[in-house]
């Protein structure tokens, strides 16, 4: 694996990458940063060039101020796609980062061949499972205030550690992800982050009706996902020309954690098919 450092528009985003061939970009989530990929990135990399990049605010990316909206995210995505000199990538990602993969499709489907995303929902949740199951992100009620979200990440790692483990992530990424997400400059990014999703993108879902997905998506999703409830995912192929979903019954919220030989699986079934 080589780790370097990519210069987008006075940025520095470091990105882990390994293995050569066509190109995969895969996003991690939060609290989590390119070492998410640890499992899944060796089997990918026997016949593909895969990225993995740390969001701003995140690993060793730098972290400003400002620019941690869904926009802007997608913005630093495809500044690292032209400083790489890449037209056109695969797309795998997990969470928070499957939220942003999906907006980057919206955005940019030229550079986007498809899309494996893991333990999300599309653009276009089911509007009513949505209000039944929104307790199901009481944690963020912790995490995306001002003075109290970047207090909680820096200060009270017991509710990252425990999130983390109900999530079903392993030892050695429950003590690498909370003790990353408590560095000051991640703690302040993690609050913006988390801030920026309910101050925009929570109240643009109902004009995200408009938009229509073109790039071949398949969304896995665990049976056992404490987050991501089935229900969220009805209706939405009537906004894509090709989504599909996948249940893995016996899986939880970190399938890149759990099960990943079926990522593998999955997504070169799916480029295969590109």
């Amino acid at each position: 694996m080589k780790h370097r450092f990519v210069d987008v528009a006075g940025l520095r985003l470091h990105v882990a990458e390994a293995g050569t061939g066509t190109p995969v970009l895969m996003l991690h989530s939060f609290p989590q940063h390119w070492y998410a990929w640890r499992h899944v990135l060796p089997g990918l990399a026997e016949h593909h060039r895969v990225l993995c990049p740390d969001f701003r605010g995140a690993g060793w990316s730098d972290s400003p101020k400002s620019g941690y909206d869904t926009r802007t995210r997608v913005d630093d995505l495809i500044g690292l796609l032209d400083a790489l000199g890449l037209e056109r990538v695969s797309l795998v990602s997990h969470g928070w980062g499957a939220w942003t993969g999906f907006f980057l499709c919206l955005r940019a489907p030229e550079r986007i061949e498809n899309h494996l995303a893991l333990n999300m929902t599309h653009p276009w949740p089911d509007r009513t499972a949505l209000r039944a199951q929104a307790w199901r992100f009481w944690h963020t009620a912790l995490w995306e205030y001002p003075l109290l979200g970047p207090a909680v990440l820096r200060h009270w790692p017991g509710l990252t550690r425990f999130l983390l483990r109900r999530w079903g992530a392993a030892a050695d990424a429950i003590a690498e992800f909370t003790e990353d997400s408590r560095l000051p400059a991640h703690a302040r990014a993690g609050q913006a982050f988390n801030w920026q999703f309910v101050v925009h993108d929570l109240p643009r879902l109902r004009h995200d009706r408009e938009l229509r997905l073109s790039v071949p998506t398949e969304i896995l999703v665990g049976g056992r996902d404490v987050l991501v409830p089935q229900a969220f995912l009805r209706g939405g192929e009537r906004y894509a020309d090709d989504l599909r979903v996948r249940v893995l019954e016996d899986c939880g919220h970190l399938i890149p954690e759990q099960r990943p030989d079926e990522v593998v699986s999955a997504a070169r079934a799916l480029f295969a098919t590109g």
